[in-house]
């Protein structure tokens, strides 16, 4: 028999347990928790000491999945992080593998919540000396980044937008900091609502203070009318210019006239100093790995009280990534219009799976199961803590742009480019991707990829812009909370992401109309 060590507080542990501890380390998170985690794969018959229990593996254990702590039967509840992850599907011994063998979700369609109970307040303390390099714009808010973009209003003319950017990117000489496309293939073919929220994201992207410059490539005869998307966008008028493909007889030209002078007014943008006010942080990905609810995302919940301490702005997302905890969210609200409005845009959401005949809990993906995860209430427990401390002062709908100091809820879908694009289009000028799968993906703006575990970071140099997986044998969490912090604040100063380096701006509209 083996004997290996284990591990409570995640993140605060002294100098002798960091130097210690090995990759066969369990965790247990909670005192009412009924399952621990292995950070390496673990042969059956491997015992290990949780709490000072000695604990038999009685099967093999894949690396970040759990095992049963307490004997439990069938229809049992099991805890992890404190709060059911499911129910038992059949009885479990201690020791025993606990994955979707022997472990089903709860969840079910909407359902009421106490929204008149009264929160405790919580909030972070924001560094003093906090700042960052930005550019401040004519409307006040700060970019992090001074770019020309160009937008095609419908998806005929997307490569038009890709041939005008990638022939100027060479051609900048300092005057910008980047020339970027964000092709798509809607704009055309849609109807009512499915149209306009099409032109509302389109329009929220183009007036991004990130952008210093914008171009609308049109084609001329598509829904999305060039003239009709200007009226809600908020850039002044000579930063904008509109290509018209089908009045001119070349658009390529046309287009890279438009981009030479609005190089002239981006060169003479300058990046001034800004505090933690001016910072607008996008938080995304629910939990890839069992490790992302103890690494990456707690480590974004430590900014996140830091800068809406600093009375900046945080945006969360990804509501199917929330069904099962968010009971925490409504919890820590101190308005109770806030806490409905959490509750409908959940139950709303919920509505949409059912109307769709799909259920609620159809999560985790493939990946998340293969790194540990087993249920949504599971995996949400994890991308809630993302959202740190923080009270919950707004609730905004997909397409709109953040307006509250504080911590935002934005509805959009758990898809990556899609969650993404929103909080984009919602204002963020950093998002803060956790991931423990790995993803090239980036987005218009700066995204770091922060790795829940130190292997991927090893293995993917070239995506993982911070490894979140160190603060496990860290001394404590805060130091590397610390070292994440200075990260954000150079890349918001400037310092370019890999995503940024390896040419990774994309964007992908949600679509839920009907296509003509």
């Amino acid at each position: 028999m083996q004997r290996h060590g284990t591990r409570r507080e995640v993140g605060n542990v002294s100098s002798a347990e960091a130097e210690t501890l090995d990759r066969t380390a369990v965790l247990r998170i909670a005192e009412a928790d009924s399952v621990a985690v292995s950070l390496a794969d673990m042969k059956a018959g491997t015992e290990v000491s949780v709490d000072g229990q000695p604990v038999t593996l009685k099967n093999d254990i894949p690396a970040f999945h759990k095992f049963a702590l307490t004997a439990l039967s069938e229809g049992d509840d099991v805890y992890r992080f404190g709060e059911k992850i499911g129910t038992a599907s059949r009885d479990i011994s201690i020791g025993e593998h606990i994955h979707s063998h022997n472990l089903n979700s709860a969840l079910i369609g909407s359902q009421a919540y106490d929204l008149d109970r009264q929160p405790a307040q919580m909030q972070g303390t924001a560094p003093s000396e906090a700042h960052f390099m930005g550019y401040r714009r004519a409307d006040g808010r700060v970019g992090t980044r001074n770019e020309i973009w160009v937008i095609p209003t419908v998806g005929c003319v997307a490569r038009t937008s890709e041939q005008i950017a990638s022939r100027m990117r060479e051609k900048l000489n300092g005057r910008a900091d980047d020339v970027i496309a964000l092709p798509h293939p809607f704009g055309c073919s849609q109807l009512g609502d499915d149209l306009a929220d099409t032109r509302t994201l389109l329009a929220s992207l183009a007036s991004h203070p990130n952008v210093g410059g914008l171009i609308l490539v049109a084609l001329g005869c598509e829904s999305n009318q060039a003239d009709e998307l200007l009226k809600e966008v908020s850039l002044p008028s000579e930063r904008v210019k509109i290509v018209r493909s089908q009045m001119v007889a070349d658009e390529i030209e046309d287009g890279l006239t438009a981009v030479e002078e609005l190089l002239e007014i981006t060169s003479k943008d300058q990046r001034t100093e800004c505090g933690l006010s001016d910072l607008v942080i996008g938080l995304k990905c629910g939990g890839s790995d069992a490790l992302s609810g103890l690494t990456a995302n707690p480590l974004l919940g430590d900014v996140t009280d830091w800068v809406t301490a600093g009375n900046g702005k945080a945006i969360l997302t990804e509501i199917p990534e929330i069904f099962g905890a968010e009971h925490l969210l409504i919890a820590r609200s101190p308005d109770r219009n806030v806490r409905v409005a959490i509750a409908n845009i959940v139950n709303d959401f919920k509505d949409y799976y059912v109307r769709q005949g799909h259920p609620v809990n159809e999560n985790p993906s493939p990946g998340n199961k293969a790194g540990g995860i087993t249920t949504l209430e599971e995996k949400s427990l994890g991308a809630v803590q993302k959202a740190g401390k923080a009270p919950v002062r707004d609730v905004i709908k997909y397409a709109r742009q953040v307006t509250a100091d504080g911590l935002t809820l934005l509805e959009a879908p758990g898809n990556d480019a899609i969650s993404c694009t929103a909080l984009a289009a919602a204002g963020a000028t950093v998002i803060l991707f956790t991931t423990g799968r790995g993803t090239p993906l980036g987005f218009p703006v700066p995204t770091m990829k922060v790795a829940s575990n130190s292997d991927l970071a090893k293995r993917k140099p070239n995506w993982i812009d911070f490894d979140a997986g160190q603060i496990l044998k860290a001394p404590s969490r805060d130091q590397v909370a610390e070292k994440f912090f200075e990260k954000i604040i150079a890349v918001a100063s400037g310092e370019r992401t890999y995503s940024e380096k390896n040419g990774e701006r994309a964007i992908a509209i949600w679509k839920r109309g009907v296509t003509l």
